[in-house]
């Protein structure tokens, strides 16, 4: 077995969808405190290096093969970019004339190297949770120097020069931005990022939810003000 791990295929929009994680616990440069997959005790945003690459390619080519994919959204336990194979990974799958989507938290998209990564794929989905500097610190925990207005920044830049589909994912959390004033600061965001596509998400872990879900009265009303700006 290689060092990669996956969820069953499932149907999205006619495709089949093969979703990979490429990390083998998790490496992210937050730290935030709803994460389902629990602390950062990796908390980077430099690249690492992974064992069993070439186990886990083979590995990689027969799940292709055997779910018939015609998807590959890379959505892993922390910032997938971290990974310094993943250049290949992605060339290895579009090798296979299948599209790549990747899922990032975003913020390192603006940085060179990154971007260069991500512009390999098909699709990259960025996202925002907390949309003030206090907050952001308090709850995201991000490493040390990071900050909401450059978080924000770096998914416009890349953006800008990406030519294929940016999805951005915005999670509605009770108490922090499902009030008025920030679904306008919201709206604004949209605005600057420019996306493809945008979805609008909130709570669902059970360990979170009682606490920073929303109703989903109050979830409709959201979704709607920022799907039809």
């Amino acid at each position: 077995m290689g060092g990669f791990s996956y969820k069953d295929i499932y149907m999205e929009d006619g495709r089949r969808v093969l979703e990979i994680n490429v990390l083998p616990e998790k490496y992210c440069n937050f730290d935030c405190i709803f994460c389902p997959i629990g602390r950062s005790q990796n908390k980077v945003d430099t690249k690492r290096s992974f064992d069993k690459i070439d186990s886990s390619l083979i590995e990689l080519e027969n799940m292709i093969e055997s779910t018939k994919a015609e998807l590959v959204f890379i959505n892993s336990k922390g910032e997938a970019l971290v990974n310094d194979k993943i250049g290949d990974i992605i060339d290895f799958i579009k090798a296979k004339a299948l599209p790549v989507r990747l899922l990032s938290n975003g913020y390192l998209l603006g940085r060179d190297e990154y971007m260069k990564i991500a512009n390999k794929c098909d699709e990259v989905v960025g996202e925002i949770k907390i949309i003030t500097e206090e907050g952001f610190q308090k709850v995201q925990r991000p490493i040390e120097g990071y900050t909401l207005a450059e978080y924000i920044s770096n998914m416009v830049s890349f953006n800008k020069q990406y030519k294929g589909k940016f999805i951005f994912e915005i999670t509605i959390i009770k108490g922090y931005n499902d009030d008025e004033e920030s679904i306008e600061k919201i709206k604004n965001i949209i605005k600057e990022i420019s996306p493809d596509k945008i979805i609008i998400a909130r709570m669902e872990d059970e360990k979170f939810k009682k606490k920073l879900g929303i109703t989903y009265e109050r979830f409709e009303e959201i979704s709607n003000a920022l799907l039809n700006i």
